[in-house]
């Protein structure tokens, strides 16, 4: 079976800690780890099958066919397929603005 390298870029780590510190802030810092240990999981296992995402919404409507998206409820991880490298360029709540998001950090 083909490995895959992931790569997350230094938006998408800051997305993460911030996912972390809000949820520590809001509710327990046991509710961050969880959703840390779910997300770190959920993005490594795109090692071994990054097909498996699916087309974001925003972005298949408008054609565009490059990035994937893996979710853990409500947070949404989307990335792209790169030869053998797996690129996270966004992890974020999917109850914001994902439009903007979007358009502010890939369709740039």
């Amino acid at each position: 079976m083909k490995k895959y390298q992931i790569k997350i870029t230094s938006e998408a780590e800051k997305d993460i800690e911030d996912i972390y510190d809000y949820v520590a802030k809001k509710d327990t810092p046991q509710n961050a780890e969880y959703i840390l240990d779910n997300l770190e999981s959920l993005i490594l296992s795109l090692s071994e099958t990054p097909e498996r995402g699916h087309y974001p919404p925003e972005l298949s409507i408008q054609g565009i066919k490059e990035f994937r998206e893996v979710i853990f409820k409500p947070y949404r991880a989307i990335y792209e397929i790169s030869n053998n490298t797996v690129i996270v360029h966004l992890c974020v709540d999917g109850r914001r603005d994902m439009m903007s998001l979007l358009e502010r950090r890939i369709l740039r």
